[in-house]
């Protein structure tokens, strides 16, 4: 009797060691893939407010930063005030916000902050919630930077000093 239980308590720690081997290979090989994915601008197609198609095609040949933003995230309203003070240091920069919220409230968003109408800010409506994917987003605000090529600079997660964007713009 007390040899069955053993081995079945071998079997199951057999089984749990398994399973979570399982587990980090086939998280690390996600890793990986977003890696490779967004080492340059990946594909998307998003709406802009006006609702209009917008791709990565769309992008003009300037380093792009995109912001993943919920309108009600303190630390996204503080990071679009922040980098509203500082637009002139974004001047040859595309700034791409995206978010999956409704249209009304990401342009509400972008004229509470004095981001819209701005000729180098953009706002994109993510319906479905692809740009949280592709980027593998697990906080927001999410920030990515391009340089004027496509490639892949820096992300950032949470809160980030616009200093330390620029930084790595420069």
């Amino acid at each position: 009797m007390k040899k069955k239980i053993k081995l079945f308590i071998l079997f199951l720690l057999v089984c749990i060691l398994g399973f979570l081997g399982y587990k980090i290979t086939r998280k690390l090989n996600h890793k990986k893939e977003v890696v490779e994915r967004i080492k340059t601008t990946p594909s998307f197609s998003f709406k802009t407010i006006e609702n209009l198609v917008y791709t990565e095609k769309d992008l003009p040949n300037v380093p792009v930063v995109f912001v993943y933003f919920n309108s009600e995230c303190e630390f996204c309203k503080t990071e679009a005030s922040k980098i509203q003070s500082r637009l002139t240091d974004f001047k040859n920069v595309q700034l791409v916000f995206v978010s999956f919220e409704k249209k009304e409230t990401i342009e509400s968003f972008a004229s509470v902050y004095k981001l819209d109408n701005q000729e180098n800010v953009l706002f994109l409506e993510d319906k479905k919630g692809l740009f949280s994917e592709i980027f593998d987003v697990n906080s927001i605000p999410y920030i990515v930077v391009y340089n004027k090529d496509k490639e892949l600079l820096k992300k950032f997660k949470g809160a980030t000093k616009v200093d330390d964007i620029l930084a790595v713009l420069k």
